[in-house]
């Protein structure tokens, strides 16, 4: 169920009679033909059990289930929109950057201390998102929000990539994090800057960065 870009900021998804998709309460626009919107309350693909995992690591955000037939637009606060394509591969992203997503794809959360021990939990303190994180696994296609635009960046096993975890939006592949120090600690006192930390992926995937250091 591929998305349509109308512009940078709303896009348009084509609802067919059994399937389904789901996006975040409050994101449709308008839409046309017979189409339902019902609150969400297992969370998408992935169950109950998945549901209770995010709500333990505070990692949800309030979903509709959207079915029937016709065509839906979805934006929500002005945000920019980047649509990611899914081939059977994983993506990880902030729970409330996520504007809508193919029913057909598995939802579930990551610790992200596994990735990167202490230097992941503390990835969590500094950039103030979540030990956890959602992954959304399978085929479909998945519309995520950012500011100021989204540019893609590939990660090659050559080549880790840093990234200031205030622009990181999502990734996805065999892609490894950790938090890194831009800056020794003597250089780091009397700094506030969120730069004398690096967000470092490693691996072969890509990685969503923001044109912004903003959170949603």
């Amino acid at each position: 169920m591929p998305f349509r870009e109308i512009n940078s900021r709303m896009v348009e998804a084509q609802i067919a009679p059994g399937q389904k998709m789901f996006s975040q309460r409050g994101a449709m626009l308008a839409y046309k033909g017979d189409v339902s919107f019902t609150p969400n309350i297992q969370g998408g693909q992935g169950g109950v059990m998945s549901m209770i995992g995010r709500r333990v690591a505070n990692e949800t955000t309030p979903l509709m289930t959207v079915e029937g037939s016709g065509t839906v637009m979805f934006g929500h606060g002005g945000h920019h929109i980047q649509v990611i394509n899914l081939t059977g591969d994983t993506l990880c992203v902030e729970a409330d950057r996520l504007l809508a997503f193919d029913g057909t794809l598995t939802q579930g959360t990551m610790f992200m201390g596994s990735q990167g021990g202490v230097m992941g939990m503390v990835r969590g303190q500094v950039t103030g998102q979540g030990l956890f994180t959602t992954t959304l696994k399978g085929h479909g296609a998945v519309a995520v929000m950012a500011h100021g635009g989204v540019i893609e960046i590939p990660i090659t096993p050559q080549r880790p990539i840093h990234v200031d975890p205030q622009a990181y939006v999502a990734h996805h592949g065999d892609v490894r994090n950790k938090l890194s120090t831009a800056l020794g600690w003597r250089d780091m006192v009397g700094r506030g800057s969120g730069e004398a930390f690096q967000l470092e992926l490693s691996g072969q995937g890509a990685v969503y960065v923001q044109a912004s250091e903003e959170k949603l």
